[in-house]
């Protein structure tokens, strides 16, 4: 195994150009056989400080690791002597960085003036949460879930438009439990509003409003969002912001007491997938399952994250099929035909460890083994690759009219069946 040389950790950020991931570089490798999936699971095995941003899985899905300059030659050359093609995805990391920072200087505090357009901070999603929820008190209201680890609140918008009912469904949506992925609070946030300020304008729309209780929680991961905006160095924090031994932070999708840590999670804490020193130590995670546990007749569930383009349901850990998987994909395959009549944008769908990677710890695992809510996904949103985590603003919109024309789709197939 080759032996990735250790100097970036003495170098001081910036010092290599004009901002930290200046040179940072994210390569794609597409492995063809099954060999070739082996080793790129023991280069990632064996160097687990690398930064993953798509694991491997399988023969011909794709996998996707940022190299700093230091890494690049010894992690290519390793690859080349595997006789594995790599392909550059990002030639300059703080290129990109530096293109998106003119979006990020947006202060709109009233619900009517939000720019769904571009990215926001933590404290602009509340201001908007709270305006929102007070233009259409007669069916949105805020609800509290828990205090951060670092003292922020967690909170969500419940939509309900119909009277009080024990037996009526509920569907709940969040994201942001990753923090880099910012297009899926964004995304979130647009439905949200879509689904408030278009209610009684668009007849489907208005449909998949009234068949359900919505939660919508936004941010799962408010202390490590707010992190990725402090500065360039910050913006590709994955994990929560805790403290469990040398490093921060855990890996909030893969906390979850459901086959907690057994396999494609880490028990080392400077991981970027540490699962956490125990199931639900996080908090924020151990509070969302908790107020989750309390909803009666939960039907819905769905993750968003980016990247990948995939529509994905249970399990995550382990290749055997749920008893349920059946009806479960049929509802992955409605939901991506409406999305990709929107713009033709094409989402794969399948069980989580087939299709993606084997996983434990997540989210749609817990929410479907513990809660029996049928219709748990895991959504990966756009891109395929081309910027990864860094999805420029201007594909937040379209990002948001195709996801929510797909949870239209899937909440009429949720109803149905």
């Amino acid at each position: 195994m080759l032996l990735l040389v250790t100097l970036a950790i003495f170098v001081p950020l910036g010092t290599l150009g004009h901002g930290p991931w200046t040179g940072h570089k994210v390569i794609k490798v597409t492995p063809n056989t099954e060999q070739e999936v082996k080793h790129l699971q023991n280069l990632l095995f064996e160097e687990r400080h690398l930064d993953v941003w798509r694991a491997p899985s399988s023969v011909n899905n794709s996998v996707d690791i940022r190299l700093s300059p230091f890494e690049y030659d010894d992690v290519t050359n390793y690859l080349l002597e595997k006789d594995m093609f790599v392909k550059i995805m990002i030639e300059d990391v703080q290129q990109i960085i530096d293109e998106q920072k003119a979006y990020r200087n947006i202060k709109v505090p009233k619900a009517n003036q939000f720019e769904y357009s571009k990215y926001h901070q933590l404290d602009d999603i509340y201001d908007w949460m709270q305006n929102i929820t007070n233009v259409y008190k007669d069916k949105a209201s805020m609800f509290n879930i828990t205090k951060s680890y670092e003292g922020r609140e967690l909170v969500g918008i419940k939509i309900s438009t119909q009277p009080q009912n024990a037996d009526r469904p509920a569907f709940w949506i969040e994201g942001g439990i990753h923090p880099e992925e910012w297009i899926s609070p964004a995304t979130v946030v647009f439905m949200a509003g879509q689904m408030l300020d278009l209610y009684k304008l668009d007849m489907e729309l208005t449909e998949m409003v009234d068949s359900f209780d919505w939660y919508i929680l936004p941010v799962t991961n408010p202390d490590g969002y707010a992190y990725t905006f402090v500065d360039d160095s910050t913006r590709l924090w994955r994990k929560t912001r805790s403290k469990h031994g040398a490093c921060r932070g855990v890996d909030a999708n893969r906390n979850w007491d459901w086959d907690w840590c057994k396999s494609g999670a880490s028990k080392d804490p400077c991981s970027n997938i540490y699962c956490g020193p125990n199931a639900f130590s996080e908090v924020e995670i151990k509070g969302v399952a908790d107020y989750m546990s309390k909803i009666e007749n939960l039907k819905g569930f769905i993750n968003f994250h980016s990247y990948t383009q995939q529509w994905l349901s249970p399990w995550a850990s382990t290749n055997t099929l749920p008893v349920d998987f059946k009806i479960q994909d049929e509802g992955s395959t409605v939901a991506v035909k409406a999305l990709e009549q929107v713009y033709g944008t094409k989402f794969a769908h399948g069980e989580i460890a087939n299709r993606a990677s084997v996983a434990s710890g997540l989210g749609v695992d817990w929410v479907y083994g513990k809660l029996g809510a049928k219709f748990a996904y895991d959504v990966q949103l756009r891109d395929d690759g081309k910027y990864g985590f860094l999805l420029p603003d201007d594909q937040i919109i379209p990002s948001g009219k195709e996801t929510l024309e797909a949870l239209k789709a899937l909440a009429k197939y949720v109803r149905n069946n």
